[in-house]
């Protein structure tokens, strides 16, 4: 046992530590503070302390544990709203009302409450290794929650509990191992900062669809990838997680509310209990599991915090499903980084970031990835890790921004102009980009229509000549360009406004399926052309480009599945009649 010799904000060093080891849990001062050892200079030890350390004092004492920081993986992760550390935030206003008292220690996860445990076909004498299925708690309507054999046990089945109830840290089963019997429970402890096993990595060609017309169709992520939302303030970085979390085809999704301000958590952990899962009418926290940090909690929480998160996603993945982790925010996770470097007075890199920001994001994100799970059952599960930067400013080439575009390979940068349009998602189509364009294209392909590549090119490359006319319009007026470039300004407003531009509080086109995404792409694009082709053949541009069923394409996002492919039918027709009109009265 240490005793404390400097206290520098959250980072306190203790000598007389001899035998701790880097990444080991400590327990500091006489009201036991969690910590971290994160350097060792012989006997001592310098500790990240993740609670409040004002009121510490030189010389009290500082005790090493044995054990890295590591999360409770097991029944009750679903539904909960954790902090940084996993610590349940309800179970600590119990203990401390409306503040987070110091020093508090709680289970991760209940011990008293019993779960309804199934037992797999596995049975006596089966041989099973880390990850096979023993059995399945429904710890939600939503979630059938698979307990799982250990990492690092393989062995046979000596004895497995039938059907009933159980505490987590009940016995359910026993194997018999090469180095003797194994009791296995339905709790499973894991290190946060070391990724769970795998078998090995997919290719990433499955796209995770989010029925945000913009990201589907123009700048796809895949399931098992990684993507990054910048944006300055009230671009709706926020908002578009909201959606990505409500409507992403995944069964599970862990938010990791990292360093953002009070309210703005306090409106995810309002909000989210209230939303209505879209595919079954129950509520999303049946299958949501969060993670707050906000901005006044302590600042190495924070650090800890996607760590916790990515860990709780890995369990989840290793039981086959698919999930989609939202961060929010990477900056404030970044500015905790460089808090505590500079207490540990290490040598600041750029805007006072340590030289190791990049190299911790990287290990952060290479977690992402779709696999296939260790055990007997060949199972293939998916996280996918979606991070939101807040560039002070909005400046896109600050480091945090700029070391993630380094590792991510979907890139949705919002605009702040967008944002004062009331254009939502305000993704910028021109600095935006995604990586997984060609390893998707099979699926779109085979699943929706082998056309999707084809038209999404066009379409960027029409925004991309519009972008430059509407720069040549500001220098000269919209006067002095040719008819044919005034039709591509009129035409294109289609795909941007009727197309690109969705709203998040309509009942309808908050959700927008890869069919109806393609039909409506297809429509957009043949009005363009048909607008084009007619200004060509002489009709005048403003009169082709405003004829009457331009109000239809307008409404057509907020018409239900079961209405859209007629009307889009007869939308069609419509553009081709009413542009022949408007030839034979030029």
């Amino acid at each position: 046992m240490g005793k404390l010799i400097q206290i520098s904000g959250p980072v306190v060093t203790a000598d007389e530590m001899r035998g701790a080891e880097m990444y080991e849990m400590a327990r500091v001062g006489n009201e036991e503070l969690v910590g971290e050892i994160i350097e060792l200079e012989e006997d001592k030890a310098t500790v990240q302390v993740y609670e409040e350390t004002s009121g510490l004092r030189p010389g009290e004492k500082v005790e090493h544990t044995g054990n890295p920081l590591s999360v409770e993986l097991g029944p009750g992760l679903i539904g909960t709203v954790f902090d940084g550390i996993q610590r349940p935030l309800p179970k600590l206003a119990e203990k401390g009302g409306d503040f987070i008292e110091r020093g508090v220690h709680t289970y991760s996860l209940p011990r008293d409450k019993e779960w309804l445990f199934t037992p797999s076909d596995l049975g006596v004498g089966s041989e099973v290794k880390q990850g096979d299925v023993l059995g399945k708690v429904d710890e939600t309507s939503l979630v059938e929650h698979k307990i799982m054999v250990p990492p690092g046990i393989e062995g046979e089945i000596d004895e497995i509990v039938s059907e009933g109830e159980y505490k987590i840290t009940d016995k359910i089963a026993t194997i018999s191992t090469v180095d003797g019997k194994e009791e296995v429970s339905m709790l499973q402890e894991w290190p946060v900062r070391e990724p769970r096993p795998i078998v090995d990595k997919l290719a990433p060609e499955i796209p995770l669809i989010s029925g945000q017309r913009v990201v589907d169709t123009f700048f796809p992520v895949a399931k098992g990838g990684t993507a990054s939302i910048p944006g300055g303030f009230g671009t709706g970085k926020t908002v578009m997680l909201h959606q990505l979390a409500k409507w992403s085809d995944t069964q599970i999704v862990v938010y990791v509310g990292c360093g953002e301000r009070g309210n703005e958590m306090t409106d995810v952990l309002l909000h989210f209990p209230e939303l209505e899962d879209p595919r079954t009418g129950e509520p999303l926290m049946s299958r949501t599991s969060l993670i707050a940090n906000t901005s006044n909690m302590p600042v190495a929480a924070r650090e800890a915090s996607i760590y916790t998160g990515i860990t709780i996603a890995e369990y989840f993945r290793d039981m086959g499903y698919d999930v989609a982790l939202m961060a929010d925010s990477t900056s404030r996770w970044a500015e905790a980084l460089r808090e505590i470097s500079g207490r540990l007075e290490e040598m600041p890199s750029e805007e006072g970031y340590p030289a190791y920001l990049g190299s911790r994001l990287a290990e952060f994100y290479e977690r992402a990835g779709r696999v296939i799970t260790v055990g007997n059952q060949d199972n293939k599960g998916s996280v996918t890790v979606m991070g939101a930067v807040s560039p002070p400013g909005g400046d896109f080439s600050e480091p945090v921004t700029q070391n993630t575009l380094r590792i991510i390979k979907t890139f949705w940068g919002l605009d702040s102009d967008l944002a004062d349009k009331r254009h939502f998602p305000a993704i910028n189509w021109l600095t935006s980009y995604s990586g997984y364009l060609d390893s998707i294209e099979q699926w779109w392909t085979e699943e929706v229509g082998e056309e999707w590549r084809e038209l999404r090119d066009k379409a960027i490359a029409i925004l991309q000549e519009e972008d430059e006319l509407r720069e040549i319009v500001q220098l000269v007026g919209p006067d002095a360009l040719p008819d044919r470039d005034r039709a591509v300004l009129e035409a294109a407003e289609v795909i941007r406004e009727d197309f690109l531009q969705q709203n998040a509080m309509h009942d309808v086109d908050t959700y927008c399926t890869p069919d109806k995404q393609l039909r409506m792409f297809e429509i957009s694009l043949k009005f363009y052309e048909e607008v084009l082709n007619a200004v060509e053949k002489g009709a005048p541009v403003e009169e082709a480009a405003r004829i009457p069923v331009r109000e239809r394409i307008a409404r057509m996002k907020t018409l239900p599945e079961e209405k859209f492919y007629e009307a889009a039918d007869r939308i069609e027709e419509l553009i081709d009649t009413q542009l022949e009109e408007v030839l034979e009265e030029r």
